[in-house]
């Protein structure tokens, strides 16, 4: 599984307005600071606003800010909103009924997989943005 850009860039969205602790930051600024086209982060940046991970504030003196503690944000979540499509093969897809898989039933490779899904979003699901927070500003110092 490969994760989007889009995904990786609302990560490091999140991560850089979090570090400003409820400052607005801007979008140009996120850009600047993170080698990332304007034009591509506003489409995140908007993304994130209509999920419920950032508050927008328009005007001469706007920017971002997060709108969710970093403790409520869990990595899982995020990229459970921020992707389209997780399933590994084709008879993970939900619509997979229009086109049945000619091995038949749910074989063992399917569960296999789904459990490997599983475990990965268990996985993501123990962190929050807080523990990246912290990290990053250990590593900071």
């Amino acid at each position: 599984m490969r994760l989007t850009l889009h995904t990786d860039y609302a990560l490091r969205v999140l991560i850089h307005v979090g570090l400003h602790e409820g400052d607005l930051v801007t979008v140009n600024e996120i850009a600047e600071c993170q080698g990332i086209s304007k034009n591509h982060l506003t489409k995140v940046v908007h993304h994130l606003g209509r999920a419920g991970y950032l508050e927008t504030v328009r005007g001469k003196h706007g920017g971002v800010r997060l709108l969710k503690r970093p403790e409520q944000i869990r990595l899982g979540a995020l990229i459970r909103s921020t992707e389209e499509d997780f399933a590994l093969v084709r008879c993970l897809r939900e619509e997979e009924e229009a086109d049945p898989c000619r091995m038949g039933g749910r074989c063992l490779a399917y569960q296999a997989l789904a459990a490997g899904l599983t475990a990965f979003f268990a996985e993501l699901d123990r962190y929050t943005l807080a523990d990246v927070l912290e990290r990053q500003r250990e590593a900071a110092q």
